[in-house]
C-alpha cells in the first residue's frame, strides 16, 4: 500500500499524461473541460447576467438618439432600434439646461462628502480595532447598526437642524449631512480590512518609537489602499445617486444635483422629455462606470483578502 502511494508521488509525468486517475481536488478543473458543460454552467448563466445589467443602458442611449414620433408611436416603429439618430435630445440637454451646473454640483458634493467620511471612518475604524480599549466591540457593532437606520427616517430632524444652522437650499446641507448615512458602513468595512493587517507591524514600529499617527499614516493606510478605495467607491456612488436629502434640502434649480434635477427640470406636469430624461440619465452614469473600470480589482481584493502574515 505504501509503495504504491509512493510510486505515484514519485511519477509526476504519469499524472500528466492521463494514466493516473485524478483526484479529487482536480476534478472542480476538469468538470468544466467539456463544452457542453461550459455553456450550461457558464456562458449560458454570464451571458444572461450581461443581458440583464448592460440592457438599460442599451435602453437609455437608444432613447436619447430616437427622434420624437419614435418615441411615442412603438407600433409603428421599432422599440428596439431606430434607423434615423438624432443628438437633438442631447444638444437641448447640455446646452439648452443647467445640466452642466447640476453635474458640477453632484460632483461636488459627492467628492467633499467622501473625502469627509473617509477621514472620519479611518480614524473611527482604526481607535476601534487597534486601542483594545474595554468596549470597542460593542461600538463597532453600534456603529454598524446605525447603517440600518432608514435614510428616510434620518432626513426628517436633519432638516430642522439644517435650517436652523442657515445650510438650507446650499450644497453644504448635503455636504454635511451625507455622511451621516456614509460613515457608518465605511468604519465596518475598513474595521474588518485593518483586522487582516498584521499587529506585528505596529508592535515593531512602538517599539522603534513610532508614534500612533506615524503608524497609522506610514504602516496601515498604505497596506490598506484597497479597502479605502472600496470605502471611497461606495461612498461616492451613494452620494452620486443619492436622492431623499437632495430633494428635501435643496430647492433652487441651480443647486440641484442630477438626480433630482433631471426629473423635476425635465419633466412638465405629465410632458416627459424622455430623449433629455434618458441622456441625463446615461451621461450621469459615466463618471460612475469609469470609476469602477478603474478601480474593480483594488474593489474586489477589498472583499476578498488582504495583506497576509
Amino acid at each position: 500500500m505504501t509503495d504504491a502511494l509512493a510510486g505515484k508521488a514519485a511519477d509526476p509525468k504519469a499524472v500528466l499524461t492521463g494514466s493516473v486517475p485524478l483526484t479529487d481536488e482536480s476534478e472542480g478543473t476538469s468538470y468544466l473541460q467539456s463544452l457542453p458543460r461550459r455553456l450550461v454552467t457558464l456562458y449560458l448563466p454570464l451571458s444572461i447576467i450581461l443581458f440583464v445589467l448592460l440592457f438599460p443602458f442599451y435602453w437609455m442611449a437608444l432613447t436619447s438618439i430616437k427622434p420624437d414620433n419614435q418615441l411615442l408611436d412603438l407600433d409603428t416603429y421599432s422599440p428596439f432600434w431606430t434607423w434615423n439618430p438624432t443628438l437633438k435630445h442631447i444638444d437641448k440637454l447640455l446646452f439648452h439646461t443647467d445640466y452642466p451646473i447640476w453635474l458640477w454640483n453632484t460632483m461636488l458634493v459627492a467628492v467633499c462628502a467622501t473625502i469627509i467620511s473617509i477621514i472620519a471612518s479611518v480614524l473611527a475604524a482604526y481607535a476601534i480595532v487597534r486601542l483594545r480599549y474595554k468596549g470597542a466591540q460593542w461600538v463597532g457593532g453600534a456603529i454598524f447598526l446605525a447603517y440600518l437606520v432608514p435614510p428616510s427616517i434620518l432626513f426628517i430632524p436633519l432638516s430642522t437642524v439644517v435650517f436652523q444652522y442657515g445650510l438650507f437650499d446650499t450644497p453644504f446641507a448635503l455636504i454635511l449631512t451625507y455622511p451621516t448615512i456614509l460613515i457608518p458602513f465605511s468604519t465596518w468595512l475598513l474595521m474588518g480590512y485593518f483586522k487582516t493587517i498584521p499587529f506585528e507591524l505596529e508592535e515593531c514600529a512602538l517599539m522603534d518609537g513610532a508614534s500612533r499617527w506615524q503608524i497609522l499614516v506610514k504602516i496601515v493606510l498604505p497596506l490598506a489602499v484597497p479597502g479605502l478605495i472600496s470605502a471611497f467607491i461606495f461612498c461616492f456612488t451613494l452620494c452620486w445617486n443619492e436622492f431623499i436629502y437632495a430633494l428635501t434640502f435643496i430647492s433652487s434649480t441651480q443647486y440641484k444635483t442630477v438626480p433630482v434635477a433631471i426629473v423635476t427640470a425635465l419633466v412638465d406636469g405629465d410632458i416627459y422629455r424622455w430623449g433629455s430624461l434618458m441622456a441625463g440619465a446615461l451621461i450621469g452614469s459615466l463618471p460612475l462606470v469609469i470609476l469602477y473600470a478603474f478601480f474593480v480589482e483594488h474593489y474586489v481584493s477589498a472583499m476578498t483578502g488582504a495583506v497576509k502574515e
